[in-house]
């Protein structure tokens, strides 16, 4: 299949960088069969009205970003909107001096759709919403009209706390769209992005009294859900990942607590549908989780909603929990990424393939050598520098991979068995498609 030339440079550069592509995932997918199909599940549930939490659990470099980056991708093909960020020391759920703020800024910027896959698709979806509406009045001139219309639409958002704030925005929003105000256009984006420092500013520019603040970040998300689901849209998914900054970076106990308790606020939401059109999904490492001290365990109510299922023991599959942990690659996995990898690299040259399967050998067992025998459960590390060889050689066509990697001994540590048909391309997910 041929891959597009801006895919396939994403994806290179990304994994040579050690970073998760944003594009072109579905290239290079393997495994995670179970936890995907759980999470689209979630998609369907979200697209019927009920919302969803998750905790993706895994060890650092196991594939957790790369698993939010695969959802999104999803999500935004069955049209949602999507809203993603990493959890930092300065950005995160609950804090004073504007760090619940920060993270909300971030997610608005970051946000995602189909016509805007790689962010910055608010004044878009404000636009469409907006079209949509005018197209149904005939393309009407009149202002008044259409702006009656719009405010009637969005009647179902007083219902939410700062519902008439976001109409009221919106209206001036429409107002500055009608008469081709970019200046009310930019400062209503402002608004929305809580980019406004004082409530003075916001009432000089838009007539508005109020502004977003830290305590206002949960209640601006349900909001965004519900006119999303109005403007025509499957719902509102929320990527947030890094949250372990939260257990091992945040060192004041109290601020933990204050942010594992708005995360058990959205659980209790989630979990008892109290809202609709709304998913959200955590990504951390598993002391994250589990930790006592300082992980969500700490915070005895998380512990008892996240707790594992008992009877969910070896050799069994279960997904149906708020917690999925990531399996570890197989070898067999890791064989048929690296084979996915050379397929997308040689991809406008397949003529020039560099390395075949033998090659691809040569490398995982190089890796056994040097990274020890369980290199495979965090692949990260192995993939960066599987690129790594790649471009080398493609600099280097006169010298073969037996210049790269000695052969230290001839005892093959890892060989593939022909009967698992686990060649690149050959794997469960072979058929996924967006």
């Amino acid at each position: 299949m041929k891959i597009k030339h801006r895919e396939r440079t994403a994806i290179l550069q990304s994994l040579a960088a050690g970073v998760v592509p944003k594009i072109g995932l579905q290239h290079i997918q393997v495994g995670r069969k179970n936890e995907l199909q759980a999470l689209i599940t979630d998609l369907m549930n979200i697209e019927d009205g009920c919302s969803s939490i998750r905790f993706v659990i895994g060890r650092f470099g196991s594939g957790k970003s790369f698993f939010l980056n695969l959802v999104r991708t999803v999500a935004i093909e069955r049209k949602f909107v999507i809203l993603q960020a990493d959890i930092t020391v300065d950005r995160r759920l609950y804090g004073s001096g504007g760090s619940a703020r920060a993270l909300y800024t971030e997610l608005i910027k970051n946000m995602s759709t189909r016509a805007k896959p790689e962010g910055g698709a608010l004044s878009g979806l404000i636009e469409k919403f907006v079209l949509d509406i005018h197209n149904e009045l005939n393309g009407t001139k009149d202002f008044d009209k259409l702006e009656n219309a719009v405010k009637t639409r969005l009647q179902p958002l007083l219902d939410l706390t700062h519902g008439m704030n976001l109409i009221r925005v919106l209206a001036k929003y429409v107002e500055g769209f009608s008469t081709s105000n970019d200046d009310l256009m930019n400062a209503a984006t402002r608004w929305l992005r809580g980019e406004y420092g004082t409530k003075t500013e916001a009432r000089q520019d838009l007539d508005v009294r109020d502004i977003i603040e830290d305590e206002h970040f949960y209640d601006m998300l349900k909001l965004w859900a519900k006119f999303i689901k109005l403007a025509g849209y499957s719902g509102l998914f929320v990527n947030l990942d890094e949250l372990v900054v939260l257990s091992e970076r945040l060192n004041n106990s109290a601020a933990r607590a204050k942010n594992y308790e708005m995360i058990l606020h959205i659980l209790n939401d989630c979990l008892q549908g109290h809202v609709e059109g709304l998913g959200f999904c955590f990504a951390g490492t598993e002391d994250f989780l589990s930790d006592r001290k300082r992980g969500l365990f700490s915070y005895e109510a998380l512990a008892t909603r996240l707790a594992d299922n008992p009877f969910s023991i070896e050799g069994t599959v279960d997904t149906k929990g708020p917690v999925i942990r990531l399996e570890p690659l197989s070898r067999e996995d890791l064989f048929v990424l690296l084979g996915r990898i050379v397929n997308v690299h040689s991809n406008e040259f397949p003529e020039k393939t560099i390395i075949n399967e033998d090659g691809i050998l040569r490398f995982m067992n190089h890796c056994e050598k040097r990274l020890g025998a369980e290199y495979f459960l965090t692949p990260r590390d192995a993939v960066q520098q599987f690129v790594g060889l790649l471009n080398v050689m493609e600099q280097n066509p006169d010298k073969d991979i037996s210049y790269f990697i000695k052969d230290e001994n001839k005892k093959i540590i890892f060989k593939i068995d022909e009967s698992t048909d686990c060649k690149p391309g050959n794997d469960e997910l072979v058929d996924f498609k967006l």
